[in-house]
């Protein structure tokens, strides 16, 4: 029997982003959504720099070659969301 947590682990990550834009625009409640886009890579990218970070135990030459992106493109990712340690 599988659980629930189980479950979720199978899905990919796109099912849990469309998950919660449905919750999210079902609580707009009617209103009209703004910078839609910027706030969603907000909210994506910041725990993803920080999985990453965490998974390579800060190593940040690791982590920008497993996100694909410069170290310095890094570095100041991790500026703009207060993560340099």
């Amino acid at each position: 029997m599988r659980t629930d947590k189980q479950e979720r682990r199978k899905q990919p990550i796109s099912a849990c982003i469309d998950a919660a834009l449905e919750r999210y625009f079902h609580d707009l409640d009617g209103h009209q959504p703004a910078d839609l886009y910027r706030m969603v890579l907000h909210e994506v990218e910041q725990p993803l720099l920080k999985a990453v970070l965490d998974y390579t135990r800060g190593n940040q030459s690791k982590a920008s070659e497993i996100l694909g992106i410069n170290r310095s493109t890094l570095r100041k990712k991790l500026e703009i969301y207060n993560l340099n340690n």
